[in-house]
């Protein structure tokens, strides 16, 4: 390691337990002779098991590791928000991973203000999304926290070159020979990436299922489920009200079981190039379409349209890491004023990796059954419908005209 150091005294490191984060801690101590490093677990529903953490960041030289339970607040003010907005990315992606990231720094400089830190540090690549999405949340929150991401800064060309750091300084490495492929697990969602997907034609294998099973396997009966919204946030399934983290549990558990819920895309990166990915998002998906079910009959047309002229705008912010900014900020306020009225229940069937809906009811409904049984002059007069006709064709008749001349 022959580059210049820097002075850092303290430094937070987002911390995994794998086997880049264990490397991590131990080349701040030795390549930034930082004074101390502390780790942060965050725990937004990975489901990997928290014991051993502790001891194994202390003996790879932290002088402590906050583990903290994130769930619900990761769910209540980051995934609900992001499904109010129906954000979808290029069309297929439920943006699982982008939208934990900026809890994630949050936290982080968080620790770092608790601590007296002057340094925040993450093991994203120098390749990906993630470095992007930390980073601004970082200075957005703390304009004057230094940054460390030793990926972009150290040495080590390849996995064998951090295995033998590892080995060379006692840290211990339990991946030996690790899957193909990597992954990035949350309540919301599972990633994954690399590995035989970097073929974009390959197929992924059976290995790579994990929270929704596949459509083969599924179950050969559908099942209903309802899903209850107030103001455009879910609050209960077949009629018992969850939290939002338990609220999520139960329907990626509904909707795993019936294979719902599973992507494959090539997707562009905000750094330029593309990336092949699964996802596997069951729960998300079932809310997704839930939501749409419930705003369809209580949303006014014309606000409908406009918001939904802003939704590849709002998935874009939070894939390419802008959630803290005076424009998302601008967009929250947006979508709040349109998920006013939208509260009620919606219906859906699963089955076989879909998610269908096949009822909604509201009582902020704008859908009226009675407007066929009024007086006709009072409400719906269809020789009306004439002169509305005759209007929106004039732009029309005086292109055709203009063109036969």
């Amino acid at each position: 390691m022959h580059h210049k150091k820097k002075q850092v005294d303290k430094v937070v490191v987002a911390y995994s337990g794998g086997l880049d984060t264990s490397v991590i801690i131990k080349w701040l101590l030795e390549f930034y002779e930082c004074n101390e490093v502390i780790a942060f677990y965050a725990d937004l529903g990975q489901g990997e098991d928290t014991s051993p953490l502790t001891e194994k960041a202390m003996r790879t030289g932290a002088t402590k590791l906050y583990i903290d339970d994130l769930k619900e607040e990761f769910v209540r003010d980051y995934v609900f928000e992001m499904l109010k907005a129906n954000a979808i990315y290029e069309g297929y992606y439920l943006l699982g991973t982008s939208i934990a990231r900026p809890l994630i720094a949050k936290r982080q400089i968080e620790i770092a203000r608790i601590e007296g830190a002057d340094a925040v540090c993450h093991g994203a690549t120098g390749k990906g999304n993630d470095q992007v999405r930390f980073e601004l949340a970082y200075l957005a929150l703390n304009p004057k926290i230094k940054i460390i991401a030793p990926w972009r800064e150290w040495d080590f060309k390849s996995r064998t070159a951090l295995m033998n750091y590892a080995k060379k300084h006692d840290i211990p490495v339990t991946a030996t020979v690790d899957k193909p492929f990597s992954t990035d697990q949350n309540l919301f969602h599972i990633s994954y990436e690399g590995g035989l997907l970097e073929d974009p034609w390959a197929e992924s294998t059976s290995d790579m299922y994990t929270m929704a099973v596949p459509v083969e396997e599924a179950p050969d009966k559908p099942e209903y489920i309802e899903v209850e919204y107030e103001q455009g946030i879910p609050v209960a399934v077949n009629g018992e009200k969850l939290s939002p983290a338990a609220l999520l549990k139960k329907l990626n558990e509904l909707g795993g079981k019936h294979g719902v819920g599973r992507v494959d895309l090539v997707e562009n990166r905000y750094v330029g190039m593309k990336s092949r990915g699964v996802y596997e998002t069951p729960g998300g998906t079932v809310l997704h379409h839930a939501h749409r079910a419930v705003e369809s009959l209580t949303m006014d047309r014309e606000v409908m349209r406009i918001r939904d002229s802003l939704i590849p705008e709002y998935a874009k912010l939070v894939y390419n890491g802008y959630w803290f900014s005076p424009e998302m900020d601008m967009l929250r306020k947006v979508i709040d004023e349109s998920q006013k009225n939208v509260s009620g229940t919606a219906r859906l069937k699963l089955y076989k990796g879909s998610c269908a809906t096949v009822g909604r009811k509201s009582p902020k409904s704008l859908y009226s059954t009675d407007l066929a049984t009024f007086e006709e002059e009072d409400v719906y007069n269809q020789a009306d419908a004439e002169g509305f006709i005759n209007l929106n064709a004039l732009r029309l008749k005086l292109n055709k005209l203009n063109k036969v001349n």
